[in-house]
């Protein structure tokens, strides 16, 4: 009789977890705090990325463009950056008139504080779609990927974008819900969420695609003839009308090339569909430019990059999908609840089938992608859920089961942790972790290392004294990730091959370009992810390879 009551006890325990999700929305807001809390220690310790000068100036000149009552059109002619939405860069120059701090600093707070939005996105759409339960294991699983939680300071761009999405993923979905009617609060967060994705990138087209397809599906399914479709559609179109007025308006402000012409939009869409420059790029230990990477790239760098909770979330989230199936097809209640899916699995797989299909130029990992990450969460923690709920009947393997969940989460921050500030280069255990992945896959891609590798130079510098001259420093990065950095007496040269100092990132082994005694160097798990290198000592060619030896 005690293998019974043992069993009777699990589920009543089960059953007790069921009926309190007020736990998992607590548990939920506290891990959102201890983000908070993280985020707050931690902004100031990153270096500048690779493009964040160019895209900050773009913003000042958005500020000069409204400021000057239209007249001043140069943030139009600024390289290419007229091709991208300005949101987070106006803001951005906008904050650095009005709040006193390093304005480096100023972005990646204000970046971060993007990325904390985008959780609580996550958060929200996986508690809609799935409940409290699955809205909290969601949630965990974006903040303990360090491709989100350590990206989320320094991917001014990504990571900004893909919370835009994540919400307007939320609204489609709460749209969908209530097909044929329609809630006024979803049409609004509809229109400002897609508008702001149009200000940051184009690419805000597959939201406005996830969300036809939703409105089409729901037409089908809440008709029961060609007539009684077209006319759910044609009330939902009606519908949506002033959401995408709003859209527009707000891609106009934060974008405002795009609206200058009536073919820029276009012109913006079919320059990124065939964007391809001179970079280089990894995988496997082959280095390779960026067009020429195989349709797998994408996919290939969710698998080691995620953590291994999140993958098997994923997995079981499909593998419950396909189960699903006869239900889906056979039943009112299963096509329904299909609808109010819809979107999220549009979110996760459209933009990685795309990928496996037309092989597009990609660099820099996931990083092009980041948008996908939210869904993917949601997919996997109702994955998780999902398998916890059916796992019922076999409760010693159910508990035994989410013992081993508790340790990869605590191995995955335990990870995060040596890692820090570092988190956004994590792989995970299927590679070795980023031990296994030195010299084969991207590493500290955006030179985040440098601002802690300026430092070991300024003490170095300063330890020896009175410098009897200015000293210069040859950056293997754009030259303000050193200059910002470095202490008066040390001023960067784009000449390497005369600097007396050189700083330098590991990736793409730029730390061998050049020669000197290394003086310092930045590392996490054993690799080296930046060096510094002593130059005055050599002579002649050693020094200045034109000087024949």
């Amino acid at each position: 009789m005690s293998a019974p009551a043992k069993v009777s006890g699990d589920a009543s325990a089960a059953a007790r977890l069921s009926i309190t999700p007020v736990w998992a929305r607590r548990v939920a807001w506290l891990l959102l705090a201890l983000v908070g809390v993280f985020i707050v220690y931690s902004f100031g310790q990153h270096g500048i990325s690779n493009d964040e000068e160019v895209q900050h100036v773009y913003g000042r000149l958005l500020v000069d463009f409204y400021g000057s009552g239209f007249a001043d059109r140069t943030a139009f002619e600024y390289k290419n950056l007229y091709l991208y939405g300005g949101l987070f860069d106006l803001i951005a120059a906008t904050l650095e008139k009005v709040v006193p701090m390093n304005v480096w600093d100023l972005r990646h707070l204000l970046s971060a504080g993007f990325g904390l939005l985008g959780l609580v996105g996550t958060w929200l759409l996986a508690r809609l779609l799935a409940g409290e339960w699955a809205g909290l294991l969601a949630l965990l699983l974006l903040s303990i990927s360090g491709a989100w939680s350590g990206a989320m300071f320094t991917h001014t761009k990504d990571v900004p974008f893909a919370t835009t999405m994540v919400w307007a993923l939320y609204f489609t979905t709460r749209f969908a819900a209530t097909l044929p009617r329609f809630r006024a609060s979803d049409l609004v967060g509809l229109g400002v969420a897609i508008g702001c994705a149009f200000g940051l990138r184009v690419g805000a087209v597959f939201a406005v695609f996830y969300l036809g397809c939703t409105v089409l599906a729901g037409a089908w399914l809440h008709g029961t003839d060609l007539r009684s479709r077209l006319a759910v559609l044609g009330r939902a179109v009606l519908a949506l009308l002033p959401a995408a007025v709003l859209a527009f308006a707000l891609m106009g402000f934060f974008w405002p090339w795009a609206v200058l012409s009536t073919g820029n939009l276009v012109k913006a869409m079919t320059t990124f569909s065939h964007f391809s420059f001179d970079l280089y790029t990894i995988v496997n230990g082959v280095v390779m430019k960026n067009g020429d990477v195989p349709g797998t790239y994408l996919l290939t760098y969710l698998l080691i990059r995620l953590p291994e909770l999140f993958l098997l979330g994923v997995a079981l989230a499909l593998l419950g999908g396909l189960r699903a199936l006869p239900d889906t097809i056979g039943t009112v209640e299963g096509r329904e609840r299909a609808l109010r899916w819809l979107p999220a699995a549009l979110a996760a797989l459209f933009p990685l089938a795309y990928t496996l299909l037309a092989a597009p130029p990609l660099y820099n990992g996931i990083r092009h992608f980041t948008f996908l990450l939210p869904p993917l969460a949601v997919l996997g923690g109702a994955g998780l859920y999902g398998a916890w709920q059916h796992a019922a009947r076999w409760p010693r393997a159910r508990l035994a089961a989410a013992g081993a969940c508790v340790l990869l989460v605590a191995g995955q921050v335990v990870t995060l942790a040596r890692l820090h500030p570092y988190e956004y280069i994590a792989y995970n255990g299927f590679i070795g972790g980023v031990r296994g992945s030195e010299g084969r896959w991207e590493m500290d891609y955006w030179g985040d290392s440098l601002r802690p590798a300026a430092a070991l130079l300024n003490a170095y510098v300063a330890a020896e004294g009175p410098a009897p001259r200015t000293y210069t420093v040859a950056v293997c990065a754009e030259s303000v990730q050193g200059s910002a950095w470095l202490a008066p007496g040390l001023e960067v040269t784009r000449d390497w091959r005369v600097a007396d100092f050189f700083l330098s990132p590991t990736q793409m082994d730029c730390h061998t370009a050049v020669k000197g005694r290394i003086i310092g160097e930045i590392a996490r798990e054993g690799v080296t992810l930046a060096v510094v290198r002593d130059r005055r000592m050599l002579e002649g060619a050693d020094r200045d390879p034109r000087i024949p030896k």
